[in-house]
């Protein structure tokens, strides 16, 4: 259920979990067509700066539009804006949560400013940013 402008306060959270797969990181590079060696290539990120492969970064900040549009607000969010900025790898088989906490409210332009963050299962960021969403109309 969508929350409309005027049900939404400042401090209001919401969060998404998942764990990385195979699956999910090989669907991703079909979707997107971002076949980077260090996404899909054992041999050839064991000798990278991580060592192992790594999830595509905008994969695991997909998962902020999952809360947005799912939870808060909710189904009907337009989603305007988004700054990132990718501190750590995630690897497969991590378990990350995206949170988006609201951190302005424009009324006037029926417009939100979110705090966003993708932690893994260690609690270490290893995506933050800030969002700015139209909520859904009453």
């Amino acid at each position: 259920m969508a929350r409309t402008i005027d049900t939404i306060q400042l401090g209001d959270s919401a969060s998404f979990s998942k764990t990385v797969t195979e699956s999910d990181v090989t669907l991703f590079a079909g979707i997107s067509g971002d076949f980077n060696p260090a996404h899909l290539d054992a041999e050839y990120a064991k000798n990278s700066m991580f060592g192992q492969r790594i999830a595509h970064g905008m994969l695991s900040a997909g998962f902020i539009s999952n809360v947005l549009g799912n939870q808060l607000p909710g189904q009907g969010t337009i989603y305007l804006g988004q700054e990132l900025k990718f501190l750590k790898p995630v690897f497969l088989g991590d378990t990350v949560t995206a949170t988006v906490t609201v951190t302005e409210r424009i009324v006037e332009k029926n417009r939100l400013k979110l705090e966003t963050n993708v932690t893994n299962q260690r609690n270490e960021v290893v995506i933050t940013g800030t969002a700015t969403v139209m909520p859904p109309k009453a």
